[in-house]
């Protein structure tokens, strides 16, 4: 089994890192292997909506998964749940306030199947490498970014500053 939480300290509030994680027109921007994510048949963002994203895999291949957003807590909680795709994981993110701003816990958890299960011990240690660069990637590009000036109503509806 897959199984590992990252926690990282960003100093922006639980809001600001909300409304920019679960943006996927903003996951290339800190998920760096990620080509693209386009939210199906539009409206909010809200329990059940699919995504499907593009990832540069090993050697530069294009590796396409399809999402689910299983569970769905404004400024709190963002999980999502793997459909179709070469890897068989999903994705939490649990987001409190704290002294600095916000705690971010992002778990991924997960059991291949078949001929991957033997690659889990590597697969696991890669992965959780790679979400750990994410997670760096994620609290400096929120960092750098103002905290104040034009707001616009993001997916879900909330106040979002414009880049």
């Amino acid at each position: 089994m897959i199984d590992f939480t990252v926690e990282t300290e960003i100093a922006r509030s639980p809001a600001d890192v909300f409304a920019y994680v679960t943006d996927p027109a903003k996951l290339a921007s800190w998920q760096t292997n990620t080509v693209s994510a386009v939210l199906e048949g539009g409206g909010p963002l809200r329990v059940g909506s699919r995504l499907r994203e593009v990832h540069r895999g090993p050697g530069g291949k294009q590796l396409e998964s399809l999402v689910e957003v299983s569970e769905l807590q404004p400024d709190r909680l963002f999980s999502l749940r793997m459909l179709q795709g070469p890897l068989p994981v999903d994705a939490r993110i649990s987001l409190e306030a704290s002294q600095h701003g916000t705690r971010m816990r992002f778990n991924v958890h997960g059991e291949p199947s078949g001929p991957l299960r033997f690659l889990q011990p590597l697969m696991r240690l890669a992965l959780k490498r790679q979400f750990r660069e994410h997670c760096t990637t994620l609290k400096r590009v929120l960092e750098q970014r103002p905290s104040g000036g034009a707001y616009t109503r993001g997916l879900l509806g909330v106040a979002t500053a414009i880049d």
